[in-house]
């Protein structure tokens, strides 16, 4: 094994703070330029190339201020390392779709889901039923991969809009994830922050409860205002559809019940999703026979070889079929490794960007400069959910974003005199909330690739996570459920 080179033992100064914001700005000026120039094509190579050519200009800054490429080098690979277990499940969750479609099972999801869903509740019904798959499996990730794409087509049948269907699917995901003691982020935002998980989970309910309460209120108007006119009369050729092309079955349910069940017995998502891949290529062979083999479209082979190849495409290439009904094709057509790539490019240089201004003390310099600005305890509430934003905006990953600010700001909420509990919820508030809204945050990255919907035409409607932040910021000014340190009392 070849020896590692030792890290640069020489000091380096801190950067001033115009050249920590240069990168920064650097990004936002190239990030604007690209969506101009690519519009909705920009996440497809032109962002990747920004945050490259941004992760350059931090790393020659490091470099001019004494740091040597060696340790800069190593900093973006380890940084890298840290989106790893992202990405396995991003490329596992491509593989998931395409055989959980080809086994009739989303498409059966769809079929239930057109029989009984209204347009006009549409939105809120599924902002409600993503949060109870998210509060039982702890997983926003799992709860899109699974649910959310259902939905997406049984919104895409009923003709309506998808920027606020993947919105109401992300803030339900977001709430029940947030507040489930099976999730990662909720056991490592209490963590960072010196309390204990049950105390964090009752002190995020004063911020958690009003915003879903108001999201939910939105989304019920937003269906009631916003029905489709032609949609249920194009509800029974997709009814017709999805029968005359997939096996429709309560039998189709169960994988996802098996998945959800394994993610609920804690089972880590990689090898829970992975499982839940192959059982739909079980599936596929059972159930869907025929579809299998006219997906394969090859007569050489004979009909177990056929089943085999078409699983086996459906796993790395994804799952398509040919109708007369472009919208149909469109809407299962889809899944696979491969659709998941260019999101793990993105990832991979979002990544090489936050590392490298980690490295040079970029991050440490704005933050510092934020906290300084903090002299009460609104500020300090309000600089912690900005830095937990910043973090995802430029590290690009909801756990740098949970604790680089836990790590920065316990110090002053101690000194301050404020329970820990505090810093947790702001920490979840804005660091794991605000992750899905970046285009190039793994969080971000993930649910454009999982629903089919981009960032850009999702953010807007996602009302619980922009509203939390934004009533975490309104308790710290007015003090409202902020406990005191000598308060023995969990809130």
């Amino acid at each position: 094994m070849e020896e590692q080179q030792p890290v640069d033992p020489t000091p380096v100064q801190s950067p001033q703070l115009a050249i920590a914001l240069a990168p920064v700005a650097a990004l936002i000026l190239m990030l604007y330029a690209s969506v101009q120039l690519y519009g909705s094509d920009s996440s497809y190579g032109p962002n990747q190339i920004a945050l490259i050519l941004c992760a350059a200009l931090t790393t020659v800054l490091g470099l001019n201020n004494g740091l040597k490429w060696k340790t800069m080098e190593k900093a973006m690979v380890d940084g890298i390392s840290l989106s790893m277990g992202a990405l396995f499940i991003l490329l596992v969750v491509g593989s998931l779709i395409g055989t959980w479609i080809m086994a009739g099972i989303v498409p059966t999801m769809i079929y239930y889901g057109l029989l009984i869903m209204h347009p006009a509740f549409f939105y809120v019904a599924s902002c409600i039923i993503c949060a109870l798959v998210a509060l039982g499996t702890g997983s926003s990730w799992t709860t899109a991969s699974t649910i959310g794409i259902a939905l997406i087509g049984v919104a895409t049948a009923m003709e309506l809009n998808m920027g606020m269907t993947a919105g109401a699917i992300i803030s339900g995901a977001y709430f029940g994830d947030k507040l489930s003691p099976l999730s990662d982020t909720t056991n490592l935002a209490p963590a960072m922050a010196g309390t204990d998980l049950f105390t964090h989970i009752g002190h995020m309910l004063w911020t958690t409860v009003p915003s879903m309460v108001i999201a939910c209120t939105l989304f019920l108007v937003l269906g009631l205002i916003n029905q489709p006119d032609a949609g249920q009369a194009d509800l029974t050729t997709y009814l017709n559809l999805l029968n005359t092309h997939f096996n429709i079955s309560p039998l189709m349910l169960v994988p996802p019940l098996i998945v959800l069940g394994m993610v609920m017995k804690k089972v880590p998502a990689f090898p829970a999703l992975l499982i839940g891949a192959l059982i739909g290529g079980v599936w596929a062979m059972m159930f869907q026979t025929q579809t299998v083999v006219t997906f394969v479209n090859d007569s050489s082979l004979s009909t177990p070889a056929a089943l085999l190849k078409g699983v086996w495409t459906a796993l790395h290439g994804g799952f398509s079929i040919t109708t007369d009904n472009s919208n149909f094709n469109s809407l299962l057509s889809r899944g696979g490794m491969s659709s998941m790539l260019n999101t793990v490019w993105l990832i991979i240089s979002a990544m090489m960007f936050g590392a490298a201004m980690e490295k040079t003390g970029s991050l440490e310099v704005i933050a510092n400069r934020i906290l300084n600005l903090a002299q009460s305890t609104g500020s300090l509430v309000l600089a912690t959910l900005a830095t937990s934003f910043g973090m995802n905006f430029v590290a690009s990953d909801q756990y740098i974003a949970i604790v680089i600010p836990g790590r920065m700001f316990r110090a002053e909420f101690e000194r301050r005199g404020l329970a820990p509990q505090n810093l947790s919820r702001c920490l979840e508030d804005s660091g794991t909330l605000t992750s899905v809204l970046v285009p190039w945050n793994t969080c971000g990255g993930y649910m454009a690739s999982t629903l089919g919907v981009a960032t850009g035409t999702y953010w807007m409607f996602c009302f619980f996570n922009l509203l939390n932040p934004l009533i975490s910021a309104f308790y710290g000014f007015t003090g409202f459920s902020m406990v005191k340190m000598d308060n023995t009392k969990d809130s």
